[in-house]
């Protein structure tokens, strides 16, 4: 397994670093980005993983993500069609009808 490493692609510094989470035998690559405060753990470790193999991962996974984040949101409509809040039942409306 390949040693933490530190590079910098635009104006982002990316610090990247193997780490195994307690209780678990998988090993994952952390890393963390510049001016963010999160930090990232996208995929496995991989035997064999060399800098040159993880690094354009690494950016297009953040890449990705802000891009994600720079999409206006979603309006769900939680499974009722628009304007179905305020229908009276139907026998309501139909005594309406005959009155």
């Amino acid at each position: 397994m390949i040693e933490a490493f530190e590079f910098a692609d635009g104006d982002r510094t990316y610090r990247c670093q193997v780490r195994t989470p307690a209780g678990s035998s998988e090993a994952w690559w952390w890393f963390t980005v510049s001016g963010d405060q999160q930090n990232y753990a996208p995929f496995r470790a991989e035997k064999g993983d060399t800098k040159a193999k993880v690094q354009p991962r690494v950016v297009s996974f953040y890449k990705h993500r802000l891009a994600r984040l720079a999409e206006p949101p979603v309006q769900r409509n939680r499974g009722r069609p628009p304007g179905s809040g305020k229908q009276q039942p139907a026998d309501l409306v139909a005594a309406e009808v005959e009155e």
